[in-house]
């Protein structure tokens, strides 16, 4: 059957707007958004996706406040695929494509909601192809496009109403499609005789007065990199790559949190840019966000219609304190390029086997 979007000349196969062109059940489109206030205690994170061949549309939201993490969850049947990006009391409005977009998600008493507009302070960057295997199985194949902006609006978050203006508050946000893990966990067949021994990751947006930083990388247990970018983005338009960057991460001792690091990259003359940054308390993404390793929910899996739900986190409770460090974490951070201040967000997940770190095994820390 056509779908709403088939009336736009925007098909890329010989299919229905309705169809993706691959028949992988974890095919996924995805926006995800973040807001940082630097000299606050509140940070959130959000996202929506649509899942094709799962027939699932959800969204999520997560907001960290002290040592307690609020999570709400939006789940229903994808219908058909349109240009309304809403699920239950969840919706993205695309005021202007790539400059400026409306969140709304409604809350309840106590809880979490609500209504923000973002606005982009750079331009949209596309960032290189990723590619993930797993054994003789892609288990990520996916593009992203990634910007940095500011917030005006209001955040409700335990019974308090936050008001959210873009000279304090910043963001950053990302664009992604194609094939990664969603929905329920497919079986492991041969790939669990080779289970995996260690994962590193990072994703670094900064927002500089300026100019805006994005770093990306992601490197196998012998340090090996699969993902490598490297990119700033000037407000006058101008984009220049900075090579490949060199990592220095200073973990708390016995933890894997990263408490500070330093960032060395490279203009085209040669010319070192030097980032330094340090985190603040973070949001674990897999509790109640989602993201691998969440017990209680992953994004594609399909829990009935108009199905939701809303949580909050002790995150000093021991059974959640325990999982926090096996999954990705994302800190706000403060930075400082060459002297520019800047913030934005650290996200990092560090687990298993890592050469480059000296992690040995999934139970090292550092010293």
């Amino acid at each position: 059957m056509p779908a709403p979007l088939d009336e736009y000349p925007i098909h890329q196969t010989p299919l229905s707007m309705a169809q993706v062109d691959t028949s992988d059940k974890n095919f996924y489109d995805r926006s995800y958004l973040n807001a940082i206030n630097p000299d606050g205690d509140l940070f959130l994170v959000s996202g929506f996706g649509v899942y094709p061949n799962l027939g699932v549309v959800d969204a999520f939201a997560i907001a960290r406040k002290g040592d307690r993490q609020w999570a709400v969850r939006f789940s229903d049947a994808l219908e058909h695929r349109s240009l309304d990006l809403a699920v239950g009391d969840y919706r993205i409005e695309v005021v202007e494509p790539l400059c400026r977009l409306r969140v709304v998600c409604g809350g309840d008493d106590g809880g979490l909601g609500f209504d923000l507009t973002w606005e982009a302070t750079c331009a949209a960057v596309q960032e290189p192809p990723h590619l993930m295997m797993s054994s003789t199985r892609p288990i990520l194949d996916a593009s992203r496009f990634a910007q940095t902006g500011a917030w005006s609006g209001t955040i409700a978050v335990d019974g308090e109403d936050v008001s959210v203006t873009p000279d304090r508050w910043m963001g950053t946000r990302d664009r992604s499609w194609g094939i990664r893990p969603v929905g329920d966990p497919d079986p492991a067949g041969r790939t669990a005789e080779a289970p995996t021994e260690g994962f590193w990751w990072l994703y670094l947006p900064l927002r500089f007065e300026g100019f805006s930083i994005i770093v990306i990388a992601q490197e196998n247990p012998d340090g090996f990199r699969i993902l490598n970018d490297a990119t700033r983005i000037w407000d006058d338009g101008r984009i220049e790559q900075l090579g490949w960057p060199r990592i220095d991460i200073d973990y708390r001792s016995g933890t894997r949190r990263p408490d500070a690091a330093t960032i060395h990259l490279t203009d085209r003359t040669g010319t070192p840019v030097t980032i330094a940054l340090t985190t603040r308390d973070g949001m674990a993404l897999h509790v109640g966000g989602g993201y691998g390793g969440d017990p209680d929910w992953s994004h594609g899996q399909w829990r009935g219609r108009g199905w939701v739900s809303r949580t909050v986190y002790d995150l000093t409770d021991p059974a959640v304190a325990g999982r926090i460090p096996y999954g990705v974490n994302e800190y706000p951070t403060i930075a400082d390029c060459d002297g520019v201040h800047g913030v934005g967000m650290f996200e990092h997940g560090c687990f298993g086997r890592h050469d480059p770190s000296g992690f040995a095994d999934w139970s090292s820390v550092a010293p």
